[in-house]
């Protein structure tokens, strides 16, 4: 007998095999056993969907373009859940906007889930980030305090990115940062995060009814626990010595190790090589360019220049 949530994929248009098939794409990230596709599938369509509550402050919108540069996984995230508030995408504006958020708020306190894109400034009071005549810093305590988690995407919610690279006149600062103590929050770094990691992260809970393992970072395990550097598909070359040494070269022609042209794999843990981008169509070293480390510590402080090699690995 068909599910209400079986049906209502059907009314969107997603069949039972693209949910599965989706599923599978869950599992897969995820690191469960082979074959754990159909369970999980069971799992979300018997589990309450929270609302979300989608805040944007200092950031360039990348975060929520990958989120929209998956439409099979946001279909299917939006038949899980429900985005009660995202200024980017919502049609309400001004007035409206804020009142869908505090009714959020007020209706569903301790039951949804909010997502923060950018940093938050704090210096001066936070002024250097206004919505609603409000700072980006008391927004994000008001709604972040009330939520059931806080899932912090990209670099800038995590450690404030590049607003926060010196010399930091705004006071930049991820969610940890800006509100100290604030649990759970989930770290999702990455310039910009990358969508089926935020997807997988919000099914896991689905799933379980708990949030998936963090590292002392609180970024997920799954998708934060190897480092590029080893699971890198050129990473025989690197072994080899065998080294791209100008772009076009021969080496490179030839897909050897980025490493001399400034490759920041060995200084980066994320899952890139596995789920890549664009629906699974390629990463930036398949592409032929280096890892810039993107979803590494301070990345555009520690890591840069990006075109340099590594002083030791």
């Amino acid at each position: 007998m068909r599910t209400p949530f079986a049906e209502k994929l059907e009314q969107r248009g997603v069949s039972r095999r693209d949910f599965l098939k989706f599923c599978g794409l869950m599992a897969a990230t995820l690191g469960l056993p082979a074959g754990s596709g159909r369970a999980l599938a069971q799992s979300l369509e018997a589990a309450v969907r929270p609302p979300i509550v989608w805040l944007e402050f200092q950031d360039c919108t990348a975060d929520s373009e990958s989120f929209l540069r998956e439409p099979t996984l946001i279909n299917l995230l939006f038949d899980s859940l429900s985005l009660d508030y995202h200024e980017t995408l919502m049609a309400p504006s001004g007035a409206q906007a804020e009142k869908s958020r505090l009714d959020t708020i007020r209706d569903y306190a301790g039951q949804y889930i909010c997502v923060v894109e950018g940093s938050i400034p704090t210096a001066d009071g936070g002024v250097y980030a206004m919505i609603g005549g409000r700072t980006a810093l008391s927004i994000a305590q008001e709604t972040c305090s009330n939520a059931l988690a806080t899932i912090a995407v990209g670099n800038c919610a995590w450690d404030g990115g590049i607003a926060a690279a010196a010399p930091n006149p705004t006071g930049a600062k991820g969610v940890g940062g800006a509100l100290p103590g604030l649990s759970p929050l989930i770290n999702l770094p990455g310039c910009p995060m990358n969508v089926v990691n935020l997807t997988a992260t919000i099914v896991y809970f689905l799933a379980n009814g708990q949030w998936p393992e963090r590292d002392s970072l609180g970024r997920p395990r799954f998708a934060y626990g190897e480092e590029i550097h080893e699971e890198c598909p050129r990473h025989h070359h690197y072994e080899a010595e065998r080294f791209v040494l100008a772009w076009g070269d021969q080496g490179h022609r030839n897909g050897w190790c980025l490493f001399r042209m400034g490759c920041k794999g060995p200084r980066t843990r994320h899952n890139c090589w596995q789920v890549k981008w664009n629906g699974g169509t390629n990463w930036p070293i398949g592409a032929g360019h280096g890892c810039i480390g993107c979803a590494a510590p301070n990345f555009w402080d520690n890591l840069s220049p990006f075109y340099t090699a590594l002083t030791d690995d």
